[in-house]
Order: structure tokens, then C-alpha cells, then sequence
């Protein structure tokens, strides 16, 4: 399907990492998983409870679900504003599915940023299932800090892998094209686009298209976001 874009927007560089959370929202990530506390606990190989999936300033954040997400938003757009480094009209916010997917094709046509094949040097996945004949690699079994792996054309890091990040619009099963697409949806419980495949998934569900969806409340350890800036919200 064809889309085009009228507003231009920025891209967040990196996922939001866990020291912007902790600055905008005055939450620790052992903060935000207390809010789920029915999440299972990951094992160390001696069978040792292991804390999350990576911890760190400039480790990505996660457990956070589309509600948080959209809150850190507007609470950076107050700050930023209440500084004066952000104009009147200009907001941050999630992508919508269309923005999210034209800065992580960055211009390509093929199947990710890098080409036709994915492997664990280019993304952070499960480098024993790589995509398209790409060598195997390493898999490092949680997130690693921001910018670990090489940027697109466009200087964006992990939108393959690392975590799956939150979308603005709500999901559907087919989204469709058009102009500045922006999707609804009128179900009592609405899911959410997730993008870019996470640490613990195969390649092939890191592609630039690769999708899938959450619920508004659902919160887990392959669940991060970036941020876009606006001129204004479609």
C-alpha cells in the first residue's frame, strides 16, 4: 500500500533509556516493574531469579505499557516547554505506524534497513535464528544499552530488535494507506501497534514491516518505546 507523509517530524536517535525515565518521570525501573508485580521472573542458568532484562542509565526502558509511554510524552513536552526549549504547537509523542515505519526504512525498500537479511551484528534478537541466510550469532538474552549496533541511514539506532516500541495509532489487522494514516479503533479493550521486534524474538520479527500489538494496560520485558517530535499531532 502507498502512504505519504504531509508533516515533517523527529525521530528519537535511541529508545528512551532508563535515566531520561527516572529524569522525566521520577521512576526507577524497580518503580515501574513494582507495577506489575504478577510478571514472571527470568532464571539465570543456576537457577537464580535474574532482575529484568538489562539494568542501567543507558540501558532502554521497558515494563512500560502505552498509557506510560504516552505519559512520559506529555511530561516531556510540560518540562520542555516550561524551559523554553520547546515552541508553542511543538509536542512529543509516539509515531504513529506509518512515521514509525518510514525512519526505520530510512529510505530502503528491502526488508530491513541493512538489506534483504538480518543478522545478530546488526540487531539485537536471538542471533541463533537469523533472517534470510544471514549468519548465526551471538544472542545476549536481555537489552543492551542504547546505540550498540549500527544506525540506519538516517542515524536511528535499534528499530530492529532491542525492544518492541509502542505506537501511537490503534491497531488493526490490515492497516491501511492513504494520507497520514492515522488508525482508530472502537473496541471496549484496544490494542496498540508494537514495532521492531525485540532481544528475545527471531529475526524475522525484527523487519522494517514486522508488527505486532499489545494491550493498552500490558506491560513486559520486550516492551520499550522512542519518542517523535511534532510540529503539530495529526
Amino acid at each position: 500500500m502507498r502512504v505519504t507523509l504531509r508533516r515533517g517530524f523527529w525521530m528519537g536517535k535511541f529508545e528512551v533509556t532508563q535515566d531520561q525515565w527516572q529524569r522525566v518521570m521520577g521512576m526507577s525501573l524497580a518503580e515501574q516493574q513494582a507495577k506489575e508485580p504478577r510478571l514472571p521472573r527470568r532464571l539465570n542458568d543456576d537457577g537464580s531469579v535474574r532482575f529484568g532484562a538489562g539494568e542501567g542509565p543507558d540501558y532502554p526502558i521497558y515494563f512500560t505499557s502505552h498509557d506510560d509511554a504516552e505519559a512520559f510524552c506529555r511530561k516531556l513536552t510540560e518540562a520542555e516547554r516550561d524551559a523554553g526549549r520547546l515552541e508553542a504547537g511543538a509536542e512529543y509523542c509516539l509515531p504513529t505506524e506509518a512515521q514509525w515505519e518510514f525512519a526505520c526504512r530510512a529510505g530502503t525498500t528491502t526488508a530491513t534497513a541493512f538489506g534483504d537479511r538480518l543478522g545478530s551484528a546488526q540487531a539485537n534478537f536471538d542471533g541463533t535464528a537469523p533472517f534470510q541466510g544471514a549468519p548465526v550469532g551471538p544472542y545476549p538474552g536481555l537489552t543492551t544499552p542504547v546505540g550498540r549496533y549500527p544506525a540506519n541511514a538516517w542515524g536511528l539506532h535499534d528499530m530492529h530488535g532491542n525492544l518492541w516500541e509502542w505506537c501511537r495509532d490503534g491497531y488493526v489487522e490490515i492497516p491501511g494507506g492513504g494520507t497520514d494514516p492515522f488508525e482508530t479503533t472502537s473496541l471496549s479493550l484496544p490494542s496498540w501497534p508494537i514495532r521492531g521486534g525485540c532481544w528475545h524474538n527471531e529475526g524475522r520479527s525484527c523487519l522494517s514491516s514486522s508488527r505486532s500489538k499489545g494491550k493498552v494496560a500490558q506491560r513486559g520485558y520486550g516492551l520499550g518505546f522512542r519518542v517523535a517530535l511534532l510540529a503539530t499531532a495529526p
